[in-house]
C-alpha cells in the first residue's frame, strides 16, 4: 500500500527526531529527540542533554519548545506540530499543553513516566488546550534506540564493575 503525502511527511519528521535521538546517545544522553514543524517545514529541535548539562529541564521537548518559541517571537505554538522519539513526561507534557501545540507525535510509550496516555493522559484533563495525541509513529525504530541504549550502558557498566574487581585481587 503507497503512503500518502500526509503519511511520508510524518515519518519524515519522526527520522528527523530519531537523527536528535542519536545524537543524544553519541553524547551518553538517553536517546530522544524532537523536532517542531510549522507549515511543513522543521523550525527548531531538540535532544536530550539532561546528564552533560546537569539540569532536569532539559529534555529533548523543552529544547525544542524554546528554540521554536524564540525563533517565532511568542510563546503560542498552535500553529506547530510535536514529533517526538519517546511519549512526552509530565513536565514536558505540561510545555507542550501550555505552548499551544496543535499535534503532538511520538513513537514509544513510556510506561514508567509518559504523560500522553501511558501513566496518566494530561491531554484528557479539563485544560484550556488539548493538543491532539498520535501515538505509536515509527515505534519499532524509536524503542529500539531507547533498548539497545540501555543494554550497552548496563554491559559497560558490568564491564567496568568486571575490571575494578580484577584490579582489586590481592597478588600472589
Amino acid at each position: 500500500m503507497a503512503l500518502n503525502t500526509f503519511e511520508k511527511d510524518n515519518i519524515r519528521f519522526m527520522k528527523a527526531a530519531i537523527l536528535r535521538a542519536k545524537t543524544a546517545a553519541k553524547h551518553g544522553e538517553t536517546p530522544v529527540g524532537c523536532v517542531i514543524v510549522k507549515d511543513g517545514q522543521i523550525i527548531s529541535s531538540g535532544r536530550n542533554k539532561r546528564e552533560n548539562g546537569k539540569n532536569a529541564l532539559y529534555h529533548a521537548e523543552i529544547q525544542a519548545i524554546d528554540k521554536a518559541c524564540k525563533k517565532l517571537g511568542g510563546w503560542r505554538l498552535h500553529e506547530c506540530d510535536l514529533y517526538v522519539t519517546l511519549e512526552p513526561c509530565a513536565m514536558c507534557a505540561g510545555a507542550i499543553i501550555n505552548a499551544r501545540i496543535k499535534n503532538v507525535y511520538f513513537g514509544a510509550s513510556d510506561t514508567k513516566a509518559g504523560s500522553f496516555g501511558s501513566v496518566i493522559n494530561l491531554a484528557d484533563l479539563p485544560y484550556n488546550h488539548k493538543p491532539v495525541i498520535h501515538s505509536g509513529l515509527l515505534s519499532e525504530e524509536c524503542s529500539y534506540l531507547l533498548s539497545d541504549f540501555f543494554k550497552q550502558l548496563r554491559c559497560h557498566k558490568q564491564m567496568n564493575k568486571s575490571s575494578s574487581e580484577i584490579k582489586a585481587l590481592p597478588e600472589q
